[in-house]
């Protein structure tokens, strides 16, 4: 491990610390107990989120695009305001915890899978049409979402906006027991693949050549990214440009793009972030605003450096 790596490990640890630690009262067991699942929710989804990102955008072959471009958190949204508008506010809100967030998982790893292999199964090589797809889908889901919200009663789209926004204090701890077993198992294959997706980064014809079977990594590694971010989406809600923010820090600070060292990088970076952030926004700023409205704020204005970037080169 070297300085950057030790230095990022050191200050997530802090963050962490501090998370957990500051203002605890009194009832110190009690509030430690529900921060310690708010914290295990937080770095699950940091570090889902970053892989997933760094994956897509290996694939696409390009460092400015997340996997939000596919319509997974139009999907996502989608699927909230069908809920309320089909059962109600009652019936929304008894819904079973970890039954809603399987069947929503499920329904987002289906239709990407379902996308990814009818775009891709014939042809490995197109991943523009398969972005183009994405981005058309989204506008779709959107669109459907407001037609459906316009029926509406106020309270129920009130109810709506807010599952609409990603919300890292609202972490379901009753998730913890479940959505761990596939982020940790995606992860973990990612890591496993990291010298393949080192080639694969090199291109189709290069990659063919030096006898990587680039047509099934590529759908491996696709499905890998939609399971990472239909979790992370189940668990906090959307998140359009965190993964943009946290591959391209990752990619400064690993200084390579070998993706047995950029992976590790970029959980810890997103790790950061999330608590860091978090804990400034809960300790210091008493929740006068929200992290992840910081967050799309400061990665709508990344996203403007790397294209001006691009263009001033």
């Amino acid at each position: 491990m070297d300085r950057r790596a030790t230095f990022l490990t050191l200050a997530l640890t802090v963050a962490c610390a501090a998370y957990l630690l500051w203002g605890l009262g009194p009832k110190w067991p009690f509030v430690l107990s529900l921060r310690a699942g708010k914290l295990a929710g937080m770095l699950l989804v940091g570090a889902a989120v970053a892989v997933a990102t760094v994956l897509f955008q290996t694939v696409s072959r390009n460092r400015i695009l997340t996997p939000q471009i596919m319509g997974f958190d139009a999907l996502y949204i989608l699927m909230q305001t069908a809920l309320v508008a089909g059962l109600g506010l009652t019936g929304f809100a008894s819904l079973p915890v970890p039954a809603k967030f399987g069947v929503e998982v499920a329904i987002m790893i289906a239709a990407s899978l379902l996308l990814f292999g009818t775009l891709l199964g014939r042809a490995g090589q197109d991943v523009a049409r398969l972005i183009l797809t994405g981005v058309i889908l989204g506008v779709l889901f959107r669109s459907a979402a407001g037609f459906l919200a316009r029926v509406l009663d106020p309270n129920a789209f009130a109810v709506v906006q807010y599952a609409s926004f990603a919300s890292f204090a609202r972490v379901n701890t009753d998730l913890l027991p479940y959505a761990p077993t596939l982020t940790c198992a995606a992860i973990g294959l990612a890591l496993w693949l990291a010298p393949r997706l080192d080639v694969l980064a090199l291109g189709r014809p290069i990659a063919v050549s030096l006898g990587l079977k680039h047509d099934r990594l590529l759908l491996l590694a696709l499905g890998i990214v939609a399971v990472l971010v239909s979790v992370a989406t189940a668990l906090v809600g959307p998140m359009a440009f965190f993964g943009l923010i946290v591959a391209g820090l990752a990619h400064e600070a690993a200084g390579t793009a070998r993706h047995a060292r950029l992976l590790p990088m970029a959980m810890l970076i997103a790790g950061l972030l999330l608590v860091g952030g978090q804990t400034v926004f809960e300790r210091a700023l008493g929740l006068q605003s929200t992290l992840s409205v910081v967050i799309e704020f400061a990665g709508g204005l990344f996203f403007l450096w790397l294209l001006l970037k691009g263009r001033i080169r």
